[in-house]
Order: structure tokens, then sequence, then C-alpha cells
């Protein structure tokens, strides 16, 4: 079997993607595995498939490496924008839609000479509620919540851009070391049901935030576009920052504004 891929990324968040209106990928969930591995498959955090979609420009479908599929994910879907734009699939189009797992999400694009250059997605809004993150606490939200992970109190809260975040301030940025340590603990805990995203985040000023992520199914990645904009929301809610700020994660910076009345925009 062979099967076209084009292999890209967003900030260092690199996906194998399939196009899959001319070709049929069986098994995504083995092959993500197979395919993920970086010594034997192509290396990468997962595969993106698209797909046509009955309510908008393409479908995207996420495996992550450990075959288990995602609801969203923020750069991937600006790489899908970026494979249709270039490829001529949005008959010139600089304003797309994308169906996913977490609903229909809309991009605009900017463009030159004939290449997308950027994109902008509305990600729709954030998710508080702790029964529709999905996490095993009681209230309306879940705003610097104690929870014990390996007999250390940390302080967390929790978002949903599609994907289930747990967001953890500290003074200084932790290390290698701790965050294998620490990410699947965080990662599998009891609160989770659905397992969760983690983003450890050092406060840098009122408008810039520094943030290492460990994604559920993958591990650590150098950037996540759903946990930058969680990281956002959970630093207004916390009165931390302005409603627009830059995350500086390990593979570049994203711009994040969110106004608590509209959706979160990157």
């Amino acid at each position: 079997m062979k099967l076209a891929f084009t292999k890209m990324h967003g900030c260092g968040n690199n996906y194998i993607y399939f196009n899959c209106f001319d070709q049929t990928v069986p098994d995504p969930e083995s092959l993500s595995i197979k395919l993920s591995e970086p010594h034997f498959g192509i290396g990468g955090d997962g595969i993106i498939l698209i797909s046509p979609s009955d309510k908008a420009d393409a479908q995207m479908r996420i495996f992550n490496a450990d075959g288990s599929e995602g609801k969203m994910c923020g750069n991937g879907i600006r790489c899908v924008g970026k494979y249709l734009y270039d490829n001529g699939m949005t008959d010139g189009r600089t304003t797309i839609t994308i169906d996913t797992l977490s609903g229909v999400k809309t991009l605009e694009l900017t463009v030159k000479d004939g290449k997308m250059q950027s994109a902008r997605v509305d990600m729709g809004a954030a998710i508080l509620a702790p029964r529709e993150i999905p996490v095993d606490m009681d209230g309306e939200n879940v705003i610097s919540a104690p929870i014990v992970v390996d007999e250390k109190v940390y302080h967390m809260t929790c978002v949903s851009m599609g994907n289930p975040h747990a967001i953890v301030y500290v003074d200084e940025m932790i290390d290698d070391e701790t965050m294998a340590k620490i990410g699947p603990l965080f990662e599998h805990h009891e609160c989770f049901p659905r397992r969760v995203n983690t983003e450890f985040v050092k406060v840098l000023d009122r408008e810039r935030v520094q943030m290492r992520v460990w994604e559920r199914g993958t591990g650590e990645t150098l950037a996540c576009g759903t946990g930058a904009c969680a990281v956002t929301v959970a630093s207004i809610l916390n009165g931390l920052t302005e409603d627009g700020i830059t995350v500086e994660l390990l593979g570049g910076n994203l711009e994040i504004f969110w106004d608590r009345k509209e959706n979160v925009v990157y």
C-alpha cells in the first residue's frame, strides 16, 4: 500500500497530513502509532486526515502518536488551511471553514504570491464548566483549584478549547526531568476521566507568558494551539494578564486574544 503524505508543522507542532479527497487511509489509529515513531517511522506528533465535508470546506481528523483521536488542534488546523489554499482547493477564497470533532472552525488566511503566509483561527468559546471539560470537580468552573500530583499540591485552572487543559502557574519554568515525570501523572490523574493536556506557565509580564505543554496521547510537544488559547483564558480569569497576550512556546510564539465576551481568536 502506498499513501501520499505531506509533513507540516505549526510552531514545531508537527503532523503527517493525508489528503483523503483522493485516497483512503485505512486504520488511522494504528498508522499514527507506526508513522509517529521518530526512528522507524516518519516521526511526528501524530497524523491528520483532510477529507471532504458536507458542512465545511473540509474535515480534519487528528490522531495522536498513541493512536487516540483528538478533537481539535489549533496548529494543525492552520496547516490544513495552508494545504487547502496552496493546492487550489479553496477556489482562491481566503475565508474558509474546517469541520472538526469540536465543531466547524473559521480561518482567515493571509496570502502572498499565491501562498498562505499565516492564518487567524476563530477557536470558538472557551468551555469552563467542569462536566463539559471534563474534570471531576464541583462548581461552575475550576480556577486555581488544588490538585495533588506526586505528593505535591499544585493549583490548576481548567479550560476546554475542544480539548481538555489543566493550566498550572510556576515561578520558574520546570526542567526536562520534571516535565517527563509529572506530565504523565497529570495526564492520567483520576480527576480527568478523558485524560488531560497540561500547560506549565510562567507569567513574564501583563502581555507575555512562557509555556511548556504535555499533550495527552503524545507527550511534550513544541507547541499546542488549543493549549495556548486555554492559557490565555486562564491567565485572564486569574487576573494575571491583559485580554491579548503573546504565548511563548518552545517552537515559537502565538498571539491570542479573548475579551470574555467573544470567541477566542489566534
